[in-house]
């Protein structure tokens, strides 16, 4: 930092141009890595080591009185290595993103970003979620929801590059962003709709066809009503029927489907129905398979949303059973909860219920009190095209993002319930027909990892894109097959349990030779 740091950095409290206010600035002592007995998340439970830092809080004036602002905080490590990264948020957002932890899909003992010497940075998207209140009470305000779409990160990147300036006296020399989840989103977004403010992009599971998932979510969720919910056992013996039918089709049983693409035309639901006199948790009955068919069907609508878009696509099989606690976990945590879904709804719910009836309601009819069964998109089809227009980052024409030298990876948890890894899959593909295939391989890549759920549960999942990302952007090392790992906490060195090669798409892992779970054992092939 220019001059004394501990000057410079309370220095920088006060107002600045566009409504920008910084409201403390202070010099944080180093900090050890944590791990928690705890967390909603495996990476959750990790606080990572950090190095002495300026941390700078504040928050942007809102132009309509009755929207919130725009939180944000910046973490200036006194020793730059002159790029900075911008941490992507999760949800509805609602809360403020510290940037202090693990970005997505991060090994759990490697440095921090911040301990790597960059400047860190994260918002709360322009509104805080009070404890009690939907999670998407602040759609009722257009400011507050166009700055959840995109205004408040492209805002809070230009307020952090100014900050830099005036602490080092000179502004980043790479700029980076990671997100996952509506982080991933809105990755993408940047990458879309602001090509020239970032050179390295990672977009973990992008909830990217926005308006499309909560409507598929909320489909599913009312299959489940009634006598279409699924009790626990019955989801442990689909999970159990799926492997049975395609676990070894990579050549190794090691209770991970390797090829969830083809394991998805493979696998027949049907044949778990109850026969005659039949019934309990050894069988489905026809609500139970006419809700799995749903799930795994695509969405319709009767009209085109933004870029073209009329669907949305149905989720995969595998990564079931994986155990539900927060967003970790398969079917229990995001499609049926602990309770059939409820109006409206209820905390044992599962969470795509929650978040989808939660956004008919107060995003698309904007009627908090409205009965979810009645909804019909036609009657809403002008709001949900202006939703779409704000939130769906569906944009294939990333010419601008590429002509500028920006790099971007994509990587799709394919047994993930929180959001369909094929609308990311299908996003690929339409970058690929735009652009060309060659065109996109020179600044594009989508990853694919089989038996991962949305948040890195259930096989091997921790890769340091960040440095991938570097490595692409300042050597022009372009990534090929990649290796991911399975890390175990609860060892002081965070212990590979196992490994895998994470293959470029289309390819999968496939068993080669040696000892199974090993990642020389497999290869990435066609």
């Amino acid at each position: 930092m220019t001059g004394d740091p501990a000057a410079t950095c309370s220095g920088l409290v006060g107002s600045a141009d566009n409504g920008v206010k910084i409201d403390s600035a202070a010099i944080v002592a180093a900090s050890p890595l944590t791990v928690a007995e705890k967390g909603p998340t495996p990476a959750g439970r990790v606080t990572p080591a950090n190095p002495e830092f300026c941390k700078v809080l504040g928050h942007i004036v809102p132009s309509d009185p009755k929207a919130p602002p725009i939180k944000f905080q910046v973490n200036m490590p006194l020793e730059w290595n002159g790029r900075s990264l911008q941490y992507g948020g999760g949800g509805f957002n609602g809360v403020l993103i510290t940037a202090l932890g693990l970005p997505p899909a991060y090994p759990f003992g490697a440095p921090s970003p911040l301990a790597r010497g960059f400047v860190t940075y994260g918002t709360d998207s322009g509104h805080e979620t009070k404890p009690g209140e939907p999670p998407q009470l602040f759609a009722l305000n257009d400011e507050a929801f166009e700055n959840f779409a995109h205004r408040s990160y492209k805002r809070v990147r230009d307020t952090a590059v100014a900050l830099m300036v005036r602490a080092y006296g000179n502004p980043p020399a790479k700029l980076y962003f990671m997100g996952s989840s509506e982080g991933g989103r809105e990755a993408l977004t940047m990458a879309q709709r602001y090509p020239d403010d970032f050179d390295g992009i990672f977009a973990r599971v992008p909830v990217i066809n926005w308006v499309g998932l909560q409507h598929a979510g909320t489909r599913s969720g009312l299959a489940t009503m009634g006598e279409g919910w699924i009790r626990p056992a019955q989801v442990d013996l689909v999970a159990k029927a799926v492997l049975k039918a395609c676990d070894n089709a990579d050549g190794a049983e090691d209770l991970l489907v390797l090829d969830p693409v083809g394991c998805k035309a493979k696998f027949q639901v049907e044949e778990l129905r109850c026969g005659a006199g039949q019934s309990g948790d050894q069988c489905l009955t026809e609500p139970q398979i006419a809700a799995i068919k749903t799930l795994h069907g695509t969405y319709k609508f009767s009209f085109a949303l933004e870029n073209g878009l009329d669907d949305y696509p149905g989720w995969g099989v595998s990564g079931e059973n994986v155990p539900a606690f927060g967003p970790t976990g398969g079917w229990n945590a995001w499609w049926l909860g602990k309770a059939a879904p409820a109006q409206p709804p209820a905390p044992n719910n599962g969470i795509a219920w929650i978040y989808g009836a939660g956004g008919i309601q107060y995003v698309f009819a904007r009627d908090p009190k409205l009965d979810v069964t009645t909804y019909k998109p036609d009657d809403h089809r002008e709001r949900l095209l202006q939703v779409s227009r704000l939130m769906d980052s569906t944009n294939p024409d990333l010419g601008r993002f590429a002509a500028r030298g920006g790099r971007l990876v994509i990587l799709e948890n394919m047994a993930d319930y929180a959001q369909s890894p094929y609308a990311g899959i299908r996003y690929f593909e339409n970058v690929q027909r735009k652009l060309g295939k060659e065109k996109t391989a020179e600044f594009a890549r989508l990853y694919t990892a089989p038996g991962v759920d949305h948040v890195g549960s259930g096989a091997p999942a921790n890769v340091d894109m960040l440095a991938v990302l570097v490595d692409w952007v300042e050597k022009g090392k372009a990534p090929g097959d990649l290796e991911v790992t399975e890390q175990r906490l609860e060892t002081p060195a965070f212990e590979v349990t196992r490994s895998l090669p994470l293959c470029p798409w289309p390819k999968w892992p496939h068993y080669k030779s040696g000892p199974v779970n090993r990642a020389a054992s497999f290869e990435c092939a066609p």
